[in-house]
């Protein structure tokens, strides 16, 4: 029997991808051995980026990108993730995308689902997974709807990095 996935390693690493290309809205589907993103980066401020997305969109008809990453590209970006993150006592923005897709893997993780399709928008999140039995569900939640799972995740990864007192 193959391991199984840790979504929340995965989906976190997928965030970072997409904060780096300014993408907060998207589709994300998982298929057996790699997951595929589509998203339109958000618009920003500086002109020079305005300028470098219109031509973009000029030459390939559509303002949105496409990102087909394998499992070991995803496990590239993860233990690259892990090298970048050395102050472990650091507060975590719940809004960030690698930790809101962070969260929403360790959700999937714990309740043993297996991810078919998420879609994020501004303020919600429609999650589509195949549940233990291997019927499919589909859940639409408010991204806020997961907070409370955040704050306990944190504190479980807080409790990990807090050395014995030697007493």
């Amino acid at each position: 029997m193959a391991a199984p996935r840790h979504y929340d390693e995965d989906l976190r690493s997928i965030g970072q991808a997409l904060e780096a290309k300014e993408i907060s809205v998207f589709e994300l589907k998982h298929l057996a051995s790699s997951y595929i993103i589509r998203g339109t980066p958000e618009s920003t401020r500086s002109l020079y980026t305005k300028v470098l997305r219109w031509f973009q969109r000029l030459r390939s008809g559509s303002a949105s990108e496409s990102l087909i990453l394998g499992l070991a590209d995803i496990e590239k970006m993860s233990e690259a993730g892990r090298r970048k993150r050395s102050n472990p006592g650091q507060l975590t923005n719940f809004r960030s995308i690698s930790n809101l897709l962070r969260t929403i893997g360790a959700y999937l993780d714990f309740s043993e689902f297996e991810l078919v399709e998420l879609h994020k928008r501004p303020i919600s999140i429609t999650l589509s997974y195949r549940d233990k039995a291997g019927h499919d569900q589909k859940e639409d939640r408010t991204i806020s709807s997961f907070y409370k799972l955040f704050l306990e995740l944190c504190e479980k990864r807080a409790q990990k990095t807090v050395l014995p007192s030697g007493k």
